[in-house]
């Protein structure tokens, strides 16, 4: 029986691909409220759904699905927000042209990742099991992910801010760990290990980037 390693990969990928990473706190404050928000279980159950079914897809090219989950990332998570977020403090001394250099460089890295892990996915499905409204506009919704090569259904919570018809993904909680957190804390250490130098993580990106793809269907 397959254990639920594919599903930690697959959130990682959701966040390590795109990272919606608002300006959180690492602390997480108790819940305010228990009510639920139905808006924002139903954003997480089309779009989360929608990324699983792009990794599992059989019928697209690799060239196809590749794009096909960009755009998925993207409707599912705040891009732009990313380097706020994942470079901790060095965020605030990052140059323009080193930020631009990292967000190039993280996004192709982790779209590299998910094609070398396609393999992993066969039909994988998300199902939303409620939600709790920490405050208006921040969401904490749960859900469980099973079949495909998961052995026993997984508990997955999303963190989403937003309202209406505008949600977006800041972070995944998987076994009691909140991903975002995890991966700010890698990269700053690996800045920190440079004596603070970003140019390293961003040099350690692009050669991991270009490692061949090994894509199996």
């Amino acid at each position: 029986m397959m254990n639920a390693q594919p599903t930690r990969r697959l959130v990682q990928l959701a966040l390590v691909a795109a990272l919606g990473l608002g300006a959180l706190s690492q602390a997480r404050p108790a819940l305010a409220q228990a009510a639920r928000d139905p808006q924002a279980e139903q954003f997480v159950q089309t779009k989360a759904q929608r990324v699983i079914a792009v990794l599992a897809d059989r019928n697209q090219s690799i060239a196809q699905k590749k794009a096909t989950f960009h755009q998925a990332i993207d409707e599912l998570a705040d891009v732009p927000r990313i380097t706020n977020f994942v470079l901790g403090k060095y965020a605030r001394t990052i140059t323009p042209e080193q930020r631009q250099r990292f967000a190039s460089a993280f996004r192709v890295y982790a779209e590299n990742v998910y094609q070398n892990r396609i393999d992993d996915y066969h039909g994988e499905t998300l199902k939303v099991t409620g939600s709790t409204v920490r405050k208006p506009g921040d969401v904490i919704v749960n859900t469980v992910i099973s079949g495909g090569q998961v052995g026993q259904p997984v508990a997955v919570s999303w963190r989403v801010l937003g309202g209406g018809a505008s949600w977006k993904v800041v972070d995944v909680q998987f076994k009691g760990v909140w991903l975002a957190i995890t991966q700010q804390q890698d990269f700053v250490s690996t800045i920190d290990n440079a004596g603070g130098n970003v140019n390293v993580l961003i040099s350690q990106l692009q050669r991991d980037a270009q490692r061949p793809v090994v894509a199996r269907q």
